[in-house]
């Protein structure tokens, strides 16, 4: 097996993996292909998130005889925003890209992301202008989100932008002081602020594979970013309960204009209508949107680490140092004498 250099990278890149096994192949062949163009050293980091096939024994097997190469396990699935996340924390290049395996953010597009790198840009991100292989509806939604979550949160958060970007180490280690559960890493490096600066590119269609994004997770982070982003929610709690109270008030008056004009009216029926229309609009209203944010509250509260890592391969002794102070160093030990 190769020698571990001591050197510093000048570039890392952090992939996180799940189900990935039919891409692999290209995507090593690709990024070997973009390593020789770069001009520095370069790590690459494959985060599996709990894999079922077989990603993690060829990826294993691939950090273990090539230096440039690490691969780390998480114990489950913890989803893809802590993959990243654990791939940044290890991450120990000057400049670090985030990508997907799928190759629907091609690895050549590095190459650009880092130009604007070196000529200044503290964050570059990959910006779509074409989504190729992606149906109708997939377009039309993520565009009606990307409005929406402009328009409420006060970060601006690119349109049309993923994931996929370039970051200085210095914002890195900015990133790496936010420790929220419920995580939109894009929205958190959008709030960071720092110079950044997009890069357009033509987003290609899956290269082998399925999705890893289906509705029910594209909808969960939806709510991630627009509830960690936005204190609109509950303003809107605000401003419905208070028009549907104004509502029953004016029934309550109309009713009672009824009763004095003589119409005839089932004894107990008005006020019964009036009082339960009120309770249950405002009250089943506020309780929903609060609890949103009560029960990230109670995530963050119970103090549990992002991620467990369940076994590392091809990292460097100085690399375990560089892990956030609250992800404790003995759940990874303790997982990796499996």
């Amino acid at each position: 097996m190769l020698q571990e250099s001591a050197e510093r990278p000048r570039y890392s890149i952090v992939i996180p993996i799940f189900n990935e096994e039919a891409v692999i192949p290209l995507l090593l062949h690709r990024l070997e292909a973009l390593m020789r163009q770069l001009d520095g050293r370069t790590e690459v980091i494959f985060v599996d998130d709990g894999s079922r096939d077989s990603s993690s024994i060829v990826l294993a097997a691939k950090a273990a005889h090539d230096p440039r190469y690490h691969f780390v396990a998480l114990s489950r699935n913890f989803g893809h925003q802590l993959a990243i996340t654990a791939g940044l924390d290890l991450a120990r290049g000057d400049a670090v890209i985030v990508m997907d395996a799928d190759l629907q953010d091609p690895p050549e597009v590095i190459l650009d992301l880092v130009a604007e790198w070196k000529k200044g840009g503290e964050i570059v991100y990959a910006q779509r202008i074409e989504r190729e292989g992606e149906t109708w509806f997939k377009r039309k939604t993520a565009d009606l989100f990307y409005g929406i979550l402009r328009r409420l949160t006060a970060v601006d958060i690119p349109r049309d932008v993923g994931d996929f970007r370039l970051v200085d180490r210095k914002v890195l280690d900015v990133f790496k002081q936010m420790r929220e559960r419920d995580r939109f890493v894009r929205g958190m490096f959008g709030w960071v602020g720092f110079r950044q600066t997009a890069v357009p590119y033509v987003r290609s269609a899956r290269a082998a594979g399925s999705t890893k994004y289906p509705l029910r997770k594209m909808l969960r982070l939806a709510n991630d970013g627009l509830v960690g982003f936005s204190d609109i929610p509950l303003r809107m709690a605000l401003w419905v309960g208070s028009i549907v109270s104004i509502a029953a008030l004016a029934y309550g008056a109309y009713v009672i204009g009824l009763y004095f004009a003589g119409s005839e009216l089932v004894t107990g029926w008005a006020s019964t209508i009036v009082v339960v229309s009120f309770l249950l609009g405002v009250n089943l209203l506020m309780t929903g949107i609060v609890g949103l944010y009560v029960g990230r509250i109670h995530a963050e509260v119970k103090g549990r680490p992002l991620y467990i890592v369940a076994r590392k391969v091809g990292f460097p002794a100085e690399a375990e140092a560089d892990l956030p102070k609250d992800e404790p160093a003995a759940w990874e030990r303790r997982a990796s004498w499996h």
